[in-house]
């Protein structure tokens, strides 16, 4: 079974760095393209970007364009996010998931992500 597997949250000042990890199980980076979600307090879930296999970036979120991007580790099986020049805005739980139905391509709606990790928090405060 599909497991995905977040780590990397954390406090960070305004204008900084950080990287998040999202490591998977049960089925290979290499194959299946990953997307990555953001939920603030009291506000709904919403999509970021997806990294398809073959490295393409779909951004659901115009906020993140010139700051977030993404590097993947294939012997880990682990997909990373970078997020530079973070915002308090930026503050959320983050989430990596992946739609099994579209294997190595992103899904062109957030609804078709199947499996979920758990989430790290990402704190971005002075």
């Amino acid at each position: 079974q599909a497991q995905l597997v977040e780590s990397g949250g954390g406090l960070v000042q305004p204008g900084g760095s950080l990287r998040l990890s999202c490591a998977a199980s049960g089925f290979t980076v290499e194959h299946y393209a990953i997307g990555w979600f953001r939920q603030a307090p009291g506000k709904e879930r919403e999509g970021v970007l997806c990294i398809s296999t073959s490295d393409g970036i779909t951004y659901y979120s115009d906020s993140v364009k010139g700051r977030f991007t993404f590097s993947r580790d294939n012997f880990k099986n682990t997909m990373y996010l970078q997020m530079n020049s973070l915002k308090p805005e930026d503050t959320a739980f983050y989430y990596c998931a992946t739609a099994t139905r579209y294997g190595s391509i992103c899904p062109p709606t957030v609804t078709e992500y199947d499996y979920w990790g758990q989430g790290t928090q990402v704190t971005v405060s002075s």
